[in-house]
């Protein structure tokens, strides 16, 4: 269900990256959209540890399996399923958009292996940036925009979100409190439910068992409201689940046995 996203050669969403300069990028523009046709068919999205509070109202947040954990947005409960878009990549109203979604087609990026720095990159099989007569222009005079500004700071903002969510993560390692998570659904007319692994949630008979002094660290410190928000979070699974099945996305039931098939027959 919602293993990490995968990454072998770019980061989720993204087909290239390129860095922003002005003199190869002097005279592009960027357009605003209500579209995000890059989420199409992503049932999981990355989560900052930030975000849990108002993204808990919405979505499942659960964690990826393996040994680096990542909180995810669960926005399908199948792979290439995403019940809060639609084929045109219109977003459910008054759905909170995850920041990693918004962030694109921009991000901070490396550019030397050698080097921390990291510089503001764009994605250029987008449409939505370009040498366009519509569109904000990204520079003036050789000179970064407010627009421009405004895109790179909130890359920055993510990547301070990003440290913190794997300080987050890191804690919840430490005390071991993550443990692989299972969820059976059920669908009406199925005898057989359906099981969704490959995921990992926190523990919550470890976390009832913890030392006093751990919890009232993390209550001071803001983590026991994020550990809580995930757990409530949880609660959406059969909401999303439900969504699918109205939206004719699966899952797909299993065959029934070749005994059962005959007797129908």
């Amino acid at each position: 269900m919602a293993s990490a996203p995968q990454s072998i050669s770019m980061p989720l969403f993204y087909n290239d990256l390129v860095p922003l300069n002005s003199t190869e990028h002097g005279k592009f523009r960027s357009r605003g959209t209500d579209r995000a046709p890059w989420l199409i068919g992503q049932h999981a999205v990355p989560l900052t540890a930030e975000e849990f509070p108002l993204a808990q109202r919405h979505f499942p947040i659960v964690f990826s399996g393996g040994p680096e954990p990542v909180p995810l947005a669960l926005m399908g409960m199948n792979e290439g399923v995403n019940v809060f878009v639609d084929e045109d990549g219109k977003v459910t109203e008054n759905i909170y958009v995850p920041a990693y979604v918004r962030r694109y087609p921009f991000m901070l990026a490396k550019l030397r292996a050698e080097s921390d720095d990291l510089s503001l990159c764009f994605d250029p099989t987008t449409d939505l940036i370009g040498e366009f007569e519509d569109g904000i222009p990204l520079f003036e005079n050789d000179e970064p925009t407010e627009s421009c500004k405004a895109s790179l700071a909130f890359c920055e903002q993510f990547e301070i979100a990003a440290k913190k969510t794997a300080n987050f993560v890191a804690e919840l390692l430490k005390h071991d409190l993550l443990m692989d998570g299972e969820v059976n659904l059920q669908l009406e007319g199925q005898e057989q439910p359906f099981n969704y692994r490959g995921f990992s949630m926190i523990n919550e008979q470890k976390l009832r068992d913890m030392r006093g002094d751990v919890l009232r660290s993390w209550n001071q410190n803001g983590m026991l409201p994020l550990i809580h928000a995930h757990l409530f979070s949880l609660e959406l699974v059969r909401e999303v689940f439900g969504r699918q099945v109205i939206q004719g996305k699966g899952p797909i039931p299993a065959p029934a046995p070749a005994d059962a098939q005959t007797e129908s027959a």
